[in-house]
Order: C-alpha cells, then sequence, then structure tokens
C-alpha cells in the first residue's frame, strides 16, 4: 500500500494515539496527514479530464518545418496541481502544474524522414507530494510522414564567392555539354488517365468521355525522352547520414529540374521512371516514396529507363560510379555523391554533382 491510502492510513493510526494518550501533538500530525492525503486526492480527481483531445495531424510534414501539436483537456474542473505530458513526438514530457493547464499548442519542428508512429498523447496527474494520481489519453492518430527536405541547388563559382545560387541554367564550365539541359521540353501523349481537378480542357479527351460518361485526360510526357533523369541509389550507403543526404539531394534536383522544364525520377526498385511535370503534378508521389527509401533497396533498373536528356546518377557508395548502362550516350551525364572531395559542377543537400563526359574514363573519388 502506498501513496493517499497509506498517509490517510497512518494518519489516522496518529489520531488515535493522540486521542487515546492525550496527545495534542500527534492528533494535530495525524489529521493533518489525514487532511493533506484528501485534498491531494480531491484536486487530483477534479483537475482529471474526461478524455484528452489531440488536433488532427497532417498526413505529411516536410522534416525542418514547424508542425504544431496542439493538446487539450475536456472535463477537468480544477487546473493540475502537478504532472506532466507525455506525446511520442516530443523531445521529454512537459511539465504540468496549476499555471501550465492541459491545453497546450507546442511548435514542433521534426528531424528525420521516414514514418512515424505517433502514438496518443498521455496526461498525467499528481498532487504535488505524489500522494495519488490519475491519467488521461487521447486517440490514436495513427502515423505521420515526414518527407525530405528541399534545399537550393547551387552551381560551383569561380573565385573566392564559392558556390553562388543559380537556376543551372547555362553554366559557365563546359558549355553545352557541362551545363544542365533545362531547354523547354515538348511534350506528348502517352496514354489517358482520369481527369484532375485544375488540368486544361485542352488534355481533356473527348472521345472517351462520350464513351465513358467520365471526365478523362490524356496523359502527357516529356517527348522525345529529353527530360533529364533523376536515378537514386541506395543499394549500398556508406552510412544512414549519406543516405539521408542523397536522399535530400535526390528531392532537391527533382523539383529544380521540374521547374526548369520538366523531368522524372528512378527511385530504388522502380522500374519505371516517374515523370514530375512543370507544375510538380507527378511530385507529391516521388516526394512520398522518397521519404521511405531505405538502404539496401535495389538499384534501379536504368536499362529501361535511359533518355537521350541528361542522367544524374545520385549515390552514397564508397566508390561512386556510373553503371555501365549510362556510360554510354551523347547526353550529360553527372554523378552526385556526398562530399566527393574533387571538382565539382554543382552542389545540393551536402552532396556534390560533377559532368562525367561520354567515352571518357571514370575516376572514382572515395566518400567521406
Amino acid at each position: 500500500m502506498s501513496g493517499a491510502p497509506t498517509a490517510i492510513l497512518l494518519g489516522a493510526v496518529l489520531t488515535l494515539a493522540g486521542a487515546g494518550f492525550d496527545s495534542p501533538s500527534l492528533l494535530v500530525a495525524g489529521l493533518g496527514l489525514i487532511g493533506l492525503a484528501v485534498v491531494g486526492v480531491a484536486w487530483v480527481e477534479l483537475a482529471r479530464p474526461r478524455r484528452l483531445e489531440r488536433a488532427p495531424a497532417p498526413a505529411r510534414v516536410v522534416e525542418g518545418e514547424s508542425y504544431r501539436l496542439r493538446i487539450s483537456g475536456v472535463g477537468a474542473r480544477l487546473p493540475p496541481p502537478g504532472g506532466r505530458l507525455v506525446d511520442g513526438v516530443l523531445a521529454g514530457p512537459v511539465a504540468l502544474g496549476p499555471r501550465r493547464t492541459l491545453d497546450r499548442a507546442i511548435e514542433l519542428r521534426l528531424s528525420g524522414r521516414g514514418r512515424r508512429r505517433l502514438g496518443p498523447a498521455r496526461a498525467e496527474i499528481s498532487d504535488p507530494l505524489g500522494l495519488w494520481a490519475r491519467s488521461a489519453e487521447s486517440a490514436d492518430p495513427g502515423e505521420l510522414l515526414v518527407l525530405p527536405r528541399i534545399e537550393p541547388v547551387l552551381a560551383a563559382g569561380r573565385g573566392a564567392g564559392g558556390a553562388q545560387p543559380s537556376a543551372l541554367v547555362g553554366l559557365e564550365e563546359g558549355a553545352a555539354t557541362s551545363a544542365l539541359d533545362a531547354r523547354a521540353i515538348e511534350f506528348e501523349v502517352d496514354g489517358l488517365r482520369a481527369y484532375r481537378p485544375g488540368s486544361p480542357a485542352s488534355r481533356i479527351h473527348w472521345p472517351a468521355v462520350a464513351r465513358t460518361g467520365e471526365l478523362i485526360e490524356r496523359r502527357l510526357v516529356a517527348g522525345a525522352d529529353a527530360a533529364p533523369l533523376v536515378v537514386l541509389d541506395a543499394a549500398r550507403p556508406t552510412s544512414s547520414a549519406a543516405l539521408d543526404a542523397i536522399v535530400r539531394a535526390t528531392a532537391s534536383l527533382c523539383v529544380h529540374l521540374a521547374g526548369t522544364g520538366g523531368c522524372a525520377a528512378l527511385l530504388p526498385g522502380e522500374r519505371r521512371a516517374t515523370e514530375i511535370e512543370p507544375d510538380l503534378r507527378g511530385w507529391p508521389h516521388v516526394h512520398a516514396r522518397l521519404a521511405v527509401v531505405e538502404a539496401g533497396s535495389a538499384s534501379p533498373a536504368v536499362t529501361r529507363a535511359i533518355r537521350s536528356g541528361a542522367v544524374f546518377w545520385v549515390t552514397a557508395a564508397e566508390l561512386p560510379a556510373l553503371p555501365r548502362a549510362l556510360r554510354a550516350g551523347a547526353a550529360p551525364r553527372y554523378l552526385v555523391a556526398p562530399a566527393a572531395g574533387r571538382a565539382v559542377t554543382f552542389t545540393v543537400a551536402g552532396c556534390e554533382g560533377w559532368l562525367v563526359r561520354a567515352g571518357a574514363r571514370l575516376a572514382t573519388a572515395r566518400v567521406v
């Protein structure tokens, strides 16, 4: 037996002893101990919420961006005398007290991509002496997907200025071959799909609408496979930090290149590249896939994804090198790796990218 029941029992014993031995000091101590226990139990019971409510969490959050956690207690009649609030996304328990109620709005910044099991929030209410404690939990909010953040792509500059912001259009070094191909892309039809709100009316395939009675639109892809292709290789990363770096670099390159005319992304385990149009319609799917990429994933099937446009091979292997299937062709080929330690064309998300000329002997660099 412990806590309030023990205090009440001990107080009763002292009170009886004081009455039996006619000792006022024992009477005062016994009654005071009983009073403390009763007040503590009453305060905790009146401050305990009937239920704990947690505002619905967004399904997706980009790592590093602010996320507001709002929790409130329903049915409490008094502020809590003490206790703590526990939640899986908090760095540690949050103290509760008469001036720190259960109605809390906490700004969080989540680090590390991937799925997060949130779990229910839990409020533990207790008196200052720890004699009595009760708890309440919120409903289970499920999972939260933390997406890799997007970082700027910086072109390697000359002189002491170092890397400088650039749209990666017309880099000074290498003229046509070393510039990242950001020319306008013509699109051609590649099948049909259900109409998506916001698509221009010119894309609607009216014969299909007449046959089915449903809005159908043409699916457009970059003509002649001229859009740049970003390929992520996560088969043998040197570390988890290097894997996270190349995932962020892949995401940043996709968003950057899509804004210059469209691109495509080929991720681990996939056999076909996903097109990302200039309006980023294909981007949410790719972004979510990047959030859950794991080390040791099967290398992308590049033999079926070779294009006439530029290819960016993003890898965290100890000795980064282009696959044999990508070494041919006249279009630019780029290697992107964490801190490659060599003359680079651009930097992004802690990674460095450099041009590998077609037909040239490939040099490798140790990743640190």
